[in-house]
């Protein structure tokens, strides 16, 4: 069986597994840092707005990717400041499940996760960030993996 909960990839803030909590993501669990400046915890489950109030208390951009049994993953994205865009994983799979690709444009959640990955401070590749978005894996993690990656989210040492 895959993972059916999810992972929130943020600058780093002190106290996050409690600003988490308080958004209403269950059963979090801090990981390792990918690199100096950033963190990584995973969660169980989290409610409709968990993704914007932990933005809003904790004051820094986040990327939340919630996963359906590993098969697919449900992307939101926000910082401080601008809005949220969203996005599915591993398209031709989630088109299997039924879910409805044209909710999820691919051309948007591109231009929209290069315009988020720049205003934290990133430097985005927006080729990559296409691949990621409508490449296909086993896991959608592996593609999670890839979409920071293209972001530019600093990879650990």
């Amino acid at each position: 069986m895959g993972n059916s909960g999810g992972s929130v990839t943020t600058r780093s803030v002190a106290g996050l597994r409690g600003l988490m909590e308080s958004a209403g993501f269950t059963e979090v669990e801090e990981r390792e840092s990918p690199a100096e400046g950033w963190q990584v915890a995973d969660f169980a489950e989290c409610g409709r707005r968990s993704l914007t109030d932990l933005v809003r208390a904790a004051g820094a951009p986040a990327l939340l990717v919630s996963y359906l049994d590993s098969d697919v993953g449900f992307v939101e994205a926000a910082a401080p400041g601008s809005g949220a865009w969203q996005a599915v994983l591993n398209r031709a799979t989630a088109e299997e499940y039924g879910i409805p690709l044209e909710h999820f444009p691919v051309e948007r959640a591109v231009r929209e996760a290069t315009a988020w990955a720049v205003a934290a401070g990133l430097s985005p590749d927006e080729e990559r960030a296409l691949r990621a978005l409508t490449g296909s894996a086993v896991f959608a993690e592996e593609i999670a993996s890839l979409l920071l990656a293209a972001l530019g989210v600093p990879e650990g040492s």
